[in-house]
């Protein structure tokens, strides 16, 4: 069940460089990520999955040596639209139009309005909302890959301009917010391997208001 996989997940700090992610498994976590909510549906995000050696050094170079880039077989980076753009934003409804069997005028006024709203904004304000919606995807990333048993390092300790360089992201019209490298914990070496999950209670955590 969800609580048992959530528990027996942990922020893994050292991986088995002998040990790979199945395709399969990797495959199932992506479409899980895929498969996330995002405001008004737009996905305003994009996920590379690195694991060429080279590429995963440089990465780790970025992230402050965290050894997980390297030992683990794959890392995904997740990376937000720089801006919202009204030539994306047409994307999303042209691509809803096409699966849903054709456009309507309630379709084409809700996207026309969120034009109206997100347009005027600035690039970065609108990035740091793209950037939540990537959270969210990346969050069912976490847990897809506690399902698959697979371990996942959420990393926000990284330089974005560094790896924005290295995987040529800025050209793309895309920001990195945030890495998972995905392989199996190592069997020794790992200090927070064993320890009791700490939480806040759920007293402390959560206020009903009835």
């Amino acid at each position: 069940m969800l609580q048992e996989k959530l528990n027996w997940r942990y922020a893994t700090k050292k991986m088995d460089p002998a040990r790979t992610v199945p395709d399969e498994k990797v495959t199932r976590i992506l479409e899980a990520i895929r498969l996330a909510p995002t405001s008004s549906g737009l996905q305003p995000f994009e996920v590379f999955v690195v694991t060429n050696p080279d590429v995963r050094a440089q990465i780790r170079a970025a992230a402050y040596d965290q050894a997980q880039v390297t030992d683990g077989s794959h890392v995904l980076v997740f990376a937000a639209w720089d801006n919202y753009t009204a030539e994306r934003i047409d994307a999303v409804v042209a691509d809803i139009a096409a699966k849903r069997g054709g456009s309507n005028d309630a379709l084409v006024g809700y996207y026309t309005n969120l034009k109206s709203m997100y347009l005027p904004r600035s690039e970065e304000e609108n990035f740091q909302h793209a950037a939540r919606q990537a959270y969210i995807a990346f969050g069912v990333g976490v847990t897809a890959a506690a399902f698959e048993e697979v371990d996942a390092t959420p990393m926000e300790g990284f330089d974005p301009a560094k790896v924005d360089e290295i995987l040529g992201l800025r050209a793309k019209g895309l920001r990195s917010v945030t890495l998972l490298p995905l392989g199996y914990r190592a069997a020794e070496g790992d200090w927070l391997s064993g320890q009791a999950k700490v939480r806040r209670d759920l007293d402390q955590l959560v206020t009903e208001v009835a």
